[in-house]
């Protein structure tokens, strides 16, 4: 995103939508650092420039990437899926995706509230648990179509330094692997400079108990089954 310093009256009614506070005041002015800005488009698309003077740049690779994983409209063209993630988290009941005996893992590194992140630290994250687990990340994930080398984690060189609002590592581990995935997670968490939340995607059993729920809280896991639940029309 680019602010048109002719255009640009100073009005610093965009600064407050930045998600990554890349707009600064330079010279009674705006400007959006170019460092900073994840290609969000949010200050383009709320609309309170009086003078349009914020416009959409071209992009070309690998800054397309910062669109891709942070605007939430942008569609990622490989899986015709838009967002950071997949969809079928979020559908299981209607995908399937997740079987009994499985738990899915979605790991949304940047979020809550760390004000962007650049791919090197979630490649961090993902060469850890690599090193410590056999960790099959999932293909239709914008993420894996970064990796160098899936195996071990290892993403490109050429988008390490991307900045983005947030990116979603996701797999699936057999029901009880649940403990260690949390374990080493909890471990690399020291080696990175940013935040991450962990999502678990588990089958609600017959009673309506949730068996991931179960197995992490004997384990001394605080949960909260409190996230985002879609209910889905369709045939399993």
């Amino acid at each position: 995103m680019i602010i048109d310093q002719e255009k640009c009256i100073g009005c610093e009614q965009c600064v407050e939508y930045c998600p990554v506070s890349a707009i600064r005041i330079e010279e009674e002015k705006t400007d959006i650092s170019q460092d900073l800005c994840t290609e969000c488009g949010n200050c383009y698309r709320v609309g309170v420039c009086p003078t349009d003077a914020i416009f959409r740049n071209e992009l070309v690779w690998p800054r397309t990437i910062r669109n891709i994983f942070s605007d939430p409209i942008s569609v990622f063209q490989e899986t015709g899926v838009s967002g950071r993630g997949t969809e079928e988290s979020k559908t299981n009941d209607v995908t399937n995706r997740f079987k009994k005996g499985e738990v899915g893992f979605a790991i949304d590194v940047g979020r809550p509230n760390a004000g962007g992140v650049k791919l090197r630290e979630v490649e961090k994250i993902c060469l850890y648990l690599s090193s410590k687990m056999s960790i099959n990340y999932d293909p239709n994930n914008p993420l894996a179509y970064l990796m160098e080398d899936p195996k071990t984690g290892k993403l490109k060189e050429e988008v390490l330094d991307e900045f983005v609002v947030s990116a979603i590592i996701e797999f699936k581990v057999p029901l009880d692997h649940c403990p260690e995935v949390v374990k080493v997670l909890e471990e690399v968490s020291h080696h990175i400079d940013t935040v991450f939340s962990i999502g678990v995607i588990s089958r609600v059993d017959e009673d309506w108990t949730i068996p991931a729920a179960k197995i992490l809280e004997k384990e001394g896991t605080p949960i909260r089954p409190n996230g985002k639940t879609t209910l889905n029309l369709g045939r399993a």
